[in-house]
């Protein structure tokens, strides 16, 4: 499911976030059954495109896009909620600690989890962009996620039944 990104325009807008040490870490954080980074790439990447169709500032969409999940917390069953909630702000203060971020970018950031989070609204087109780019990336990871779990346990299974019918 890793994303391969050819667009060299792209590239250039998001390389000093993508070599960023910091950043990189979170290839290590699973989220929507792929890694966050992953997911942030896939998030940034489609709503630059739609944001270039456009002609909005695909500048920030590709960057704050990138920057909306920028957080190392872990989902606790008994906290989920919470920092469904609350990453955002952890994410905007992160992106702000490493990077110089634009007003566009800080709101498509904190705003990111609207309408779960009805309390930071996107202002701009390019956050509604993101935010609605955010939704359908977990759809499509989560459906993926699962099938390939599910094609798995079916092969594997059919492995075993094969070995014990035959054996």
């Amino acid at each position: 499911m890793k994303l391969e990104i050819s667009d060299y325009e792209y590239n250039n807008i998001v390389s000093d976030i993508l070599r960023n040490k910091e950043f990189k870490k979170l290839e290590n954080y699973t989220h929507h059954k792929t890694s966050r980074l992953e997911h942030s790439k896939r998030v940034s990447l489609y709503s630059y495109k739609i944001c270039k169709l456009l002609k909005l500032d695909y500048v920030s969409a590709a960057r704050g896009g990138l920057l909306h999940d920028f957080f190392f917390n872990k989902y606790k069953e008994n906290k989920a909620r919470t920092l469904m909630k609350d990453h955002p702000k952890i994410a905007l203060k992160n992106a702000k600690k490493h990077f110089k971020i634009n007003k566009i970018e800080a709101n498509i950031i904190e705003s990111h989890m609207y309408p779960l989070n009805i309390k930071c609204k996107p202002r701009y087109a390019e956050s509604f962009i993101v935010s609605t780019v955010d939704k359908m990336s977990c759809l499509y990871e989560k459906s993926v996620g699962y099938t390939n779990e599910i094609c798995f346990r079916v092969g594997k299974t059919a492995i075993y039944m094969f070995l014990f019918l035959f054996s």
